[in-house]
């Protein structure tokens, strides 16, 4: 364990080692990097993320979300579970990133996740945890309609994604209320 930072000093540091790294880091590694419990560093997350900074919480730790880096469009699909890793690497393999999945439940509202799914390798060990674990997507709780916040480094890859996956039949036409 490393000195222990004041907390501008570490909130600075762990800033740093999130826009250092392509992959989630555990609490757990932070904490070791700065000095701190997993408590704490939870706590400066809350706190860096109350300041306006992007930090998205995934299954296997923290991610600085960097959107200002290209374009992002949100697309409304629908498919069958069995059709979720094609569907992500149609996105993957033409240069976007999913950043999250929502949907919107008559009850419950607007529920989202952070994904972060950006390469083969994330779809299939996205789809793995999925296949060994009791859980099921989000969108089978409105009948498989979800939407994708995607990001690519352009509108032109933004556009050939969306038209991927209308011809995969995957691309659900908005509704008069969601426009």
């Amino acid at each position: 364990m490393k000195k222990e930072l004041d907390g501008k000093s570490r909130r600075k540091t762990l800033l740093s080692l999130l826009s250092q790294s392509d992959v989630p880091l555990s609490g757990t590694r932070l904490g070791k990097e700065t000095g701190v419990s997993r408590q704490v560093v939870v706590q400066d997350i809350a706190l860096l993320r109350t300041a306006g900074y992007p930090i998205l919480s995934t299954g296997r730790g923290y991610i600085l979300n960097e959107t200002s880096g290209g374009c992002t469009r949100v697309l409304k699909v629908c498919h069958s579970d069995a059709q979720v890793e094609d569907e992500l690497q149609t996105i993957v393999d033409l240069g976007g990133c999913i950043v999250d999945v929502s949907i919107n439940h008559r009850v419950y509202g607007k529920v989202s996740a952070p994904l972060n799914i950006k390469s083969r390798r994330d779809t299939h060990n996205f789809k793995s945890e999925l296949d060994t674990s009791k859980s099921s997507l989000l969108s089978s709780a409105t009948s498989g309609y979800h939407y994708h916040t995607i990001r690519a480094d352009s509108e032109e890859i933004l556009d050939e994604i969306e038209e991927a996956l209308r011809q995969k039949h995957y691309l659900a036409d908005y509704m008069e209320y969601e426009i």
